[in-house]
């Protein structure tokens, strides 16, 4: 049994059982992906996948039974390689970081620059994508750290620590009449905003479910003419007066967005949490602690070491 052969039949998975696909991922033959996973099926005795000729199509009970302990396998493999690397290059490497829009805009920028200044030998991989595909990254192990708000909490192989709570804002260009209600003093419903249309984020981002469940208690049907998982992309359709914008309120920005009012909607919609995950097990090297704690000051190395000794499914508070 050897490494290659664990990497064969996890990828094989990954690709959803597609030899082909595998074989591109790992750098090698279709023809030696096969021979890697028939070595370790016969070596263990048992099938691992479900076969129509050639061609995998699922995994057998066997193989649903192995499959975690090649994930752990490997998983442990690569925690022995980075605590290694602790040792022989002490703060030096690379910290893969996933991260969704949002937060790879508006609330990474000064983190990226102030870790940089404290650790300059190593080096940042910045993945962005939805939630769930940060959430992928990490259980695939193609990323060390993942910072998003929606979808991180819902998997128990995460850790996912709270960090910050945010709020949402409403954007209009300044002559609309919702800019001019705002500075006359009056304050904004759902009612009086149900009735123009609306651009906000996709679902499943940003907070977007505490957008939908505000106007599902309010009995109100939101006309949702544009939907975007980028607050500039929302913000450019509002100066083109298509509609009202409701994003993050970090992402509005008194310099750069003087040419939009802003209506704090904090009174209107749920308050949100951005959340930090790590994978649970893996091994992290000490400057992916000092990145952490400069996201979220109070995340210090020891109450991430806590927090890991918390069953799954109870939730932390810092």
């Amino acid at each position: 049994m050897n490494f290659q052969q664990l990497r064969a039949v996890r990828e094989a998975v990954r690709q959803g059982f597609n030899l082909t696909e595998a074989a591109t991922s790992l750098h090698t033959s279709q023809p030696g992906v096969s021979r890697q996973i028939r070595e370790l099926e016969d070596e263990l005795g048992v099938a691992i996948f479900v076969r129509a000729g050639k061609r995998l199509t699922g995994l057998t009970p066997p193989g649903e039974a192995v499959l975690p302990i090649v994930e752990r396998l490997l998983q442990e493999a690569g925690n022995l390689q980075r605590a290694g690397a602790d040792f022989a290059a002490s703060g030096q490497g690379v910290l893969r970081i996933a991260a969704t829009h949002s937060q790879a805009r508006y609330a990474l920028p000064a983190v990226v620059r102030d870790f940089r200044l404290q650790h300059p030998g190593v080096q940042l991989n910045l993945h962005q994508g939805s939630p769930q595909q940060v959430a992928r990254l990490l259980l695939d192990g193609e990323a060390d750290i993942g910072i998003a708000t929606e979808a991180l909490a819902q998997y128990d192989a995460l850790l996912a620590l709270p960090c910050y709570r945010w709020t949402h804002s409403v954007v209009v260009p300044p002559g609309h009449a919702l800019a001019h209600e705002a500075r006359d003093g009056r304050p904004l419903t759902l009612q009086r905003l149900g009735e123009f249309p609306l651009i906000t984020y996709e679902a499943g981002y940003t907070g977007r479910s505490h957008i939908d469940d505000a106007f599902r208690r309010a009995n109100l049907q939101p006309q949702i003419v544009l939907e975007a998982m980028d607050a500039d992309v929302i913000k450019t359709y509002v100066e083109l007066d298509m509609g009202v914008g409701i994003v993050a309120a970090i992402a509005v920005d008194e310099v750069r967005d003087a040419h939009l009012h802003a209506i704090d909607a904090r009174h209107l919609f749920a308050a949100n949490m951005t959340r930090l995950a790590i994978r649970r097990g893996s091994w992290l090297r000490d400057y992916a602690y000092a990145f952490i704690s400069t996201f979220a000051a109070p995340l210090t190395r020891e109450r991430v070491q806590q927090a890991l000794a918390v069953e799954p499914g109870d939730d932390f508070e810092l």
